[in-house]
């Protein structure tokens, strides 16, 4: 595959994840947790990164702000680091078709590539930061998970537990489109960079050569004509 293609194929992972980052920002199903007895559910709590939705058991649904609720420290950091990877992942984006071939923004080719290198960095760099609450999150309800315990005591039998919503494992495989895209990315400035090392190196190799070609046979003949002279004056 051809650093242009590369480029291009990197491009376009990084800008589905923009889009499944803004799913997984938007959706409040970061994480559920339900309550039960008996195998019945009494209530489920489907929390998100901006609101949060109670649903009963008979079908009704509410939700209200998370201003209005004090998250958990992992629910808080996850908003910030989630804002900051979608400005990076939009000043990538912007970086990258500055940077690709058939755009006429940056003429100089040089510059194209430290831009094409840019944006796959912010890529790397924004899939860190969307791989942290994600992990961090997920891990949570791991341990939540393993330490379940009952939510009114045991004689009542009542017990939750927590789930990943869809919101985590959308976050998962932005996390890993982001890695994806902004690696081939990176490779594409290599790979050309490599290539036009190497094309350089025999240029100036052929000139070198050219140069020394054209400079000995101008002291060949000049060394012949000298002959010629000499036998001339021989005669």
């Amino acid at each position: 595959m051809v650093a242009c293609e590369r480029q291009l194929l990197g491009l376009a992972l990084a800008c589905i994840a923009f889009v499944g980052s803004i799913i997984s920002c938007a959706l409040p199903t970061w994480r559920i947790m339900t309550a039960f007895k008996d195998y019945n559910m009494l209530v489920c709590i489907v929390e998100g990164l901006w609101k949060t939705c109670v649903i009963l058991p008979i079908g009704q649904m509410h939700c209200m702000g998370n201003e209005y609720i004090r998250l958990p420290a992992d629910m808080n950091a996850a908003r910030a680091l989630i804002i900051i990877a979608i400005i990076i992942e939009v000043l990538g984006i912007l970086l990258g078709a500055a940077g690709r071939n058939f755009m006429n923004f940056v003429p100089d080719e040089r510059h194209r590539s430290n831009m094409a290198l840019t944006s796959g960095i912010a890529f790397l760099i924004a899939g860190f930061f969307f791989l942290t609450p994600v992990s961090w999150t997920t891990s949570t309800i791991n341990d939540y998970f393993h330490h379940t315990q009952s939510t009114y005591g045991p004689d009542l039998g009542v017990r939750r537990k927590m789930e990943l919503g869809a919101a985590l494992y959308i976050g998962w495989f932005t996390t890993v489109l982001l890695f994806l895209g902004g690696g081939l990315v990176c490779s594409s400035f290599f790979c050309r960079n490599g290539t036009d090392s190497y094309l350089e190196i025999r240029k100036r190799f052929y000139d070198s050569f050219h140069l020394k070609f054209v400079s000995g046979m101008s002291r060949l003949t000049k060394y012949k004509i000298r002959l010629k002279w000499i036998e001339i004056f021989t005669i």
